[in-house]
């Protein structure tokens, strides 16, 4: 067995165009790993059936998110089809401090404003689908939508895949286990990380006495 050494968390961010496969990407990651948990995000929008306040989001008011903007609460915010996200940082600074690993479903904007605020605790994954053909056949039959919406989102698609070297890896998504364990193997390494590995020097004081 392997000793535990105190350990800062890391935030992962996984980013992708649609289609690429990143939503079953992270899904798999949290289901076969119990150290990393899905940020849960602030929202404007309103609760639907089934969903649990600070569990699936945190549902504030419009007013209340201005005041928790205000005051500098969220480590990225963005307005999606009329609705207000953001990341509270308290929550986040938590569970890194406590070692725990923290995965962002973000795009790039997002990405870039995590990078901005906590660099050093970001670690980013771009997913890439395999090809251009198979992307547009994967949101084809995704959507069954008519051939102009498909046209439309592989044209935001061609838009997000521009900011890749923004981000730290790349992996592309044609084969799912093997796409999975590729990003597992990144947060193990990034788990090592000297600099993650807060206890290591009353570790190796101990080995050393």
């Amino acid at each position: 067995m392997s000793p535990e050494i105190k350990r800062r968390g890391l935030m992962l961010v996984l980013s992708s165009p649609s289609g690429a496969g990143k939503t079953t990407l992270s899904r798999a990651l949290l289901d076969a790993d119990r150290n990393i948990s899905l940020s849960v995000s602030a929202t404007t929008r309103p609760m639907r059936p089934g969903e649990i306040h600070g569990t699936d989001y945190y549902f504030l008011s419009a007013e209340k998110f201005d005041e928790w903007l205000g005051q500098g609460r969220f480590l990225e915010h963005a307005t999606v089809f009329g609705n207000r996200y953001g990341t509270p940082e308290d929550l986040v600074n938590g569970a890194l401090s406590n070692g725990q690993d923290v995965l962002f479903d973000i795009d790039w904007q997002g990405t870039q404003q995590l990078k901005e605020k906590m660099p050093d605790d970001v670690v980013s994954i771009f997913i890439l689908p395999p090809s251009h053909a198979e992307l547009e056949r994967r949101l084809k039959n995704r959507a069954q939508d008519h051939q102009d919406v498909v046209e439309a989102r592989m044209a935001k698609a061609a838009s997000e895949m521009s900011h890749y070297d923004e981000y730290s890896y790349i992996v592309v998504n044609e084969d799912q286990h093997l796409a999975l364990a590729t990003i597992q193997a990144i947060l193990n390494a990034e788990r090592a990380r000297r600099t993650r590995l807060i206890g290591i020097g009353d570790f190796v004081a101990d080995l050393t006495r």
